[in-house]
Order: C-alpha cells, then sequence, then structure tokens
C-alpha cells in the first residue's frame, strides 16, 4: 500500500485516549482553551508568561508596530537561564536529575543534578568570559551528542551570548561557512565523537574548516576519545586544561538581558544561495517552548524523557536543552547509533533507566521497525506512557506499529508538525486528542492555520492546498541573520499578513491538519533539511562536473533520499569509480547525511528557456509518472 493510500484509508480511523490518560492530563478541555488563546491571545500568553521569573516585567505581551518583524514581551528582562536553571535551585528540584547520559559503548553514564549542572555551565560560561566572548557575540558549536554539547549552549545564554550550533554530521564547507556568516571569533569542538563503534574526528574537520575563514580566534577542546589530535599553539586549548584555571571556578551571576535579545541562530537549509540563520529571542521563545512541552507531553516531575534527537538540530535545542530545563524535567541523552551494537538498543535503555516519553523521528522507526518484532518484545517498556514524532509526516504504517509494538497501544503519539523556524511545536495533539495515523490533527494554543488553494482562499475539505499560520506566535523566528529582506520575501511575500510554512497540507472533515511535504527544492533525509542548491554546489565543486542537479525521492525507512544527476566537464568518462569519488565527495563537503542515493550522467538537464532546472521533471522521470507542462522546457 502507498502511503498516500494508506493515509487516505486511516483518516477513517480514530484512536481515543483512555479514561487514565484523561484523567491525569494538565489540559482536558482542548476546545475551551484553544477558543480562548486565538480569541485573546495578548491575555493568555501574558498569563502563561507570569509563571516565569522576570527581573523586569513587560511593557506589553505583543507588538506589531513593524510586521513582519513581531516582538513579544517588550520591555520585559530575564534569560532563559534563570528559568532552566536557576530558578530551580530555590526547590525541591536542586537534588532532581536534570540529564543522564548513556555512552555508544554503554561503558560510561553520567548523571547530573539541577545543582550540578548549573555548576559545570558557571565554569563553562566563566571559561567563555575569558576568552572575550560578550554580550551579542555569536559562539559556533560543533560538537558530538554529550554532556558538555549542552553546558556549552547554556554557558552562553547565561552570559547573554547567543550560540550557533552545527549539527557534528555536517563536513568542512558547511562548517566554515556557518562560522563565516555568524562572525563567531570562538569555536567549541570536541577531539571527535563515536557513531558505530568508530571515531568522527570532529577535531580534524574543525581544523580544514578553520583554513577556509579567518574570524575564529580562539577554539575550545573538550576531550571525548582521545586519540591523537593537532592542536595550534595560542588558538586551541583542551577544556579540562581551562577548568583548573582559577578565575573558572569563580561565581557567575545570570545576565538579564531584554526579551528580544538573541538567544540562538540555527542555520536551516534554503533552496537558494547560503543556508540562512534563523534568529530566536529569550523571551517568546521560552515562554512558547516550555508551554508546548508541558501540554503535549503532560510533563510530570516523576517522568523520564528521552528525545532521540541530536542537540545540533533545532528539536535538540527547544526539546533536548531548552523545553524540559524550563519545567524541571529529568532528560536522558544517548550518544551513539539507535542499532548499536544490535537493534535492540534503544529497547534496553529504556528498560533500563524507566524511560517515560520517547519523542524520535519517522525514520528511526521505519529502520527500527525493519528488524522485526522480536527485538523490542524481549524488554519491558511498561514504563512508557506517551510517544513523540517529529520531523517529517509519519506514515501510517510505521505509525501503528509505533503505537501497538512499541506503545502496547496503550502510549498516544505525539505526531507534532513544527520547523526551525517556528521554534516549537504548531500542530500536534494533546494527549485527550482522538488520534488519526498519519496526521499532526489540531493546532496548538494561539496557533492560527489554514490551507489556501492557489487563489488565497481556504481550500475544500479534502483538497491539498499551501499550509499558512494566520496569526504571529511568541517563538516565531525574528528574521534571518544579516537578511532582513529575504525573511520577508521567503515568509510573508505571497500572503503579507500570513506565515507561509512552505509545506502542503489538507484538512479532513474533522479539522484535522494532514502535513503532505514540501513546496519547495529542499529535501529531507531522515527528517533533516538539505537544500538542493547545497548540495549541487558540492558536486559542481568537483573537477569533473560541469553541472548538477538534486532530487529527493521516495524511500521505505529514509523518508527520501537523494538522486543526482551531473553533466561532466570535457575530457571526464562516466564510471562506476567517479560515482563513488562524487558520493564520497558530496558526503566531505557537506557531510555523510547529503551522501547521494545515485548519481546519474547526463548529456544535459531539462531547463526552462530562462535557465532554471526543471526538477520536478527529473522526479516524475525517475518515478515514472507524468511530466506534466513541458511549454517552459528549453529544446
Amino acid at each position: 500500500m502507498s502511503d498516500e493510500a494508506g493515509i487516505k484509508q486511516s483518516e477513517g480511523e480514530v484512536y481515543f485516549p483512555s479514561q487514565s490518560v484523561i484523567d491525569n492530563a494538565h489540559c482536558k478541555d482542548y476546545d475551551s482553551m484553544y477558543k480562548r488563546s486565538i480569541e485573546d491571545p495578548e491575555k493568555f500568553w501574558g498569563d502563561i508568561a507570569e509563571e516565569f521569573e522576570w527581573s523586569q516585567k513587560w511593557d506589553k505581551v505583543y507588538d506589531e508596530s513593524t510586521p513582519p518583524f513581531f516582538k513579544w514581551f517588550t520591555g520585559g528582562k530575564t534569560n532563559i537561564v534563570t528559568n532552566a536553571i536557576d530558578r530551580h535551585l530555590k526547590t525541591f528540584r536542586k537534588n532532581k536529575l536534570a540529564l543522564i547520559w548513556e555512552s555508544e559503548s554503554g561503558d560510561d553514564v553520567r548523571t547530573y543534578s539541577y545543582f550540578s549542572l548549573n555548576r559545570e555551565v558557571i565554569k563553562f560560561a566563566n571559561v567563555l568570559k575569558s576568552m572575550g566572548v560578550q554580550k551579542g557575540d555569536i559562539v559556533t558549536i560543533y560538537m558530538p551528542r554529550v554532556p558538555e554539547l549542552m553546558f556549552a549552549m547554556l554557558a552562553c545564554a547565561k552570559i547573554g551570548a547567543a550560540h550557533s550550533v552545527v549539527y557534528g554530521g555536517f563536513s568542512v564547507e558547511a562548517l566554515a561557512e556557518r562560522i563565516e556568516d555568524a562572525q563567531s571569533k570562538v569555536l567549541i569542538t570536541a577531539d571527535g565523537g563515536y557513531m558505530r563503534g568508530k571515531i568522527v574526528n570532529l577535531k580534524q574537520i574543525a581544523d580544514e574548516a578553520l583554513a577556509r575563514q579567518g574570524t575564529i580566534e580562539h577554539c575550545v577542546v573538550v576531550r571525548r576519545t582521545g586519540h591523537e589530535i593537532y592542536m595550534e599553539p595560542g588558538r586551541d586549548y583542551w577544556y579540562h586544561d581551562l577548568l583548573s584555571v582559577p578565575v573558572v571556578n569563580q561565581p557567575c551571576e545570570t545576565e538579564q538581558v531584554d526579551a528580544e535579545t538573541m538567544l540562538f541562530i540555527l542555520y536551516t537549509s534554503g533552496t537558494t544561495g547560503r543556508p540562512k540563520g534563523v534568529i530566536h529571542t529569550h523571551g517568546g521563545y521560552m515562554v512558547y517552548t516550555a508551554t508546548t512541552f508541558k501540554y503535549v507531553f503532560d510533563i510530570n516531575d516523576e517522568d523520564r524523557y528521552w528525545c532521540a534527537a541530536d542537540p545540533g538540530w533545532i528539536t535538540g535545542h527547544s526539546y533536548i536543552v531548552y523545553a524540559p530545563l524550563l519545567n524541571g524535567s529529568t532528560s536522558f541523552m544517548y550518544e551513539g547509533a539507535p542499532n548499536f551494537p544490535y537493534p535492540n538498543r534503544w529497547w534496553k535503555m529504556i528498560e533500563k533507566y524507566g524511560i517515560t516519553i520517547l519523542y524520535t523521528a519517522p525514520t528511526a522507526i521505519r529502520g527500527l521497525m525493519r528488524f522485526g518484532n522480536a527485538w523490542p518484545n524481549r524488554h519491558d517498556l511498561s514504563s512508557l506512557r506517551i510517544l513523540g514524532s517529529v520531523g517529517e509526516p509519519i506514515n501510517p504504517e510505521a505509525w501503528k506499529w509505533y503505537y501497538e509494538v512499541i506503545g502496547k497501544s496503550n502510549c498516544p503519539v505525539m505526531d507534532t508538525w513544527w520547523q526551525t523556524e517556528t521554534g516549537g511545536f504548531m500542530i500536534t495533539p494533546l494527549p485527550v486528542t482522538p488520534l488519526k495515523p498519519g496526521s499532526a490533527t489540531r493546532p496548538f494554543f494561539g496557533i492560527d492555520v489554514d490551507v489556501l488553494d492557489l487563489d488565497g482562499k481556504s481550500a475544500p475539505t479534502g483538497e491539498e492546498g499551501i499550509l499558512v499560520i494566520k496569526k504571529p506566535w511568541p517563538a516565531i523566528m525574528r528574521g534571518i541573520l544579516h537578511d532582513p529582506e529575504r525573511y520577508k520575501q521567503q515568509y510573508w511575500s505571497k500572503y503579507t499578513t500570513m506565515y507561509e510554512a512552505g509545506d502542503s497540507a489538507r484538512k479532513d472533515k474533522d479539522g484535522y491538519i494532514w502535513v503532505i511535504g514540501r513546496l519547495d527544492d529542499v529535501i529531507k533525509v531522515s527528517g533533516y533539511r538539505l537544500g538542493t542548491a547545497e548540495i549541487e554546489s558540492a558536486l559542481v565543486s568537483h573537477s569533473a562536473v560541469a553541472e548538477a542537479a538534486a532530487i529527493g525521492l521516495p524511500h521505505d525507512v529514509k523518508g527520501h533520499v537523494i538522486h543526482c544527476y551531473v553533466v561532466l566537464r570535457a575530457g571526464y568518462a562516466a564510471s562506476d569509480s567517479l560515482v563513488e569519488e562524487l558520493k564520497k565527495h558530496v558526503g566531505h563537503e557537506i557531510g555523510p547525511i547529503a551522501k547521494p542515493e545515485k548519481v546519474n550522467f547526463m548529456d544535459s538537464l531539462p531547463k526552462t528557456r530562462s535557465g532554471k532546472i526543471m526538477r520536478r521533471l527529473l522526479k516524475a522521470r525517475a518515478l515514472g509518472l507524468p511530466e506534466g507542462d513541458k511549454s517552459t522546457l528549453e529544446e
């Protein structure tokens, strides 16, 4: 059965919450709470913001005076760390576990209470201050999935600096370009990380990236693997050596900053040109992400929550680092691959640590589903009470396996739709929501969603259209670093008063939203967004390639895989060895996640008369589908 056919069938299937789920829910009546949030969003979000600590109260909850650059809690002063760590130190949570971490080998387990997390963050903050990092600076972080990544992010926020985390799977060109755009003076990295039992040589990649740009003055290196690496005198410092400097163990107050102060930038792939640095701020992002986490996962003090993403993506920023800490939760972090050394690794850890909430991507679910039911059935997964899905629409077959085999038909599946740009969940069930496999269900509080036809009117029920958000929300991105025009053009130019998400969707008769996929040329591989322009640029940077086109094709496990089409330069011949060389080259330039599944050689690429590559034509041909209108095709 195709995903499309499966989705159509599953629209009629409804899974109702159990009475015990309803009885324990933070929100028992979605409709009335949602109605309040839409009718008076300023009062709704203002009341919620009162639950947090502010050193100075805001003058205005919502400022729409300079659209589309909306502001929230203007005049208010706080710091996300004040609320994620400092306030918990005054309560019983001081001695509660904030983080449990397990290494890929399983030999190393580290735990941090809120008290000890605070101590680690203060040390890291003092290290950054000693290197001249000030309010408003952007620090680039390029690390494996280790606790120090979390400490580094929180340390930046604590002193009023912003962080730019570059996913540890990205490679040289991607890292260099992001450092350059952020104009970072300090890079935090590690000697390496572990993935599938092998060392990922992060420091070597970082050295090559630093050779390509000129802004970094200091590089802090965390020792993880202990293998030999190059350390440049005067630039590179071992983190463990810096911890012995007396100033590092001094107290460090949390800087109070304006609610609209930049908290972080996170680069996300665009359809053209360089990746764009999405800006998020302390105040609105804090209030929104904490609230989504509280209600969608019905978080309680006794929960042990595991988001199996990487902190280097927005899912990790919002739902590994910030929202769990803002709610005083206990999080679990695992360093390595889901099926290493065997396909029961995740299920073994859920049993070992008593995990109650698991939040992961459809790719991981499909990947583990391939190994059958015997692996999870060997383990006691009865501690689980809620499951979550993120990154792309989940196909109904994977949804049902997740619900029935992992959740034993007792755990509601929170299928969350959101983006780097939105900061937090936008369309998502709550545990009390009746569920339909494959649908993200209904909008979260304060989120006014519609699906529009090509004329900009609400699309009829069941018809595919363009997904838009009709009103701003507290965690909405505040722009693109150095490029306000690109922000306006990309998200607000088509419908000037509505945010265009760039996804297609449809509404069913119950008002449930079914997200279909990207409208633009961004390929989602294993839940990660990669721009076709980035992949094509990497290919063309190889001496053999004259032109290139990249498309995403459906894949049972990864969601999509990358297929590339290249035109070779004169003097080069197509061969299997060149295919492998080009795949490796893309992996080196961008990262392993971007390695093409297939490279096809062509004499020429299909283009419009204005010179644009017709990727949809390549996609149609690859899938054996009708090629549609070819009137603009250059002969």
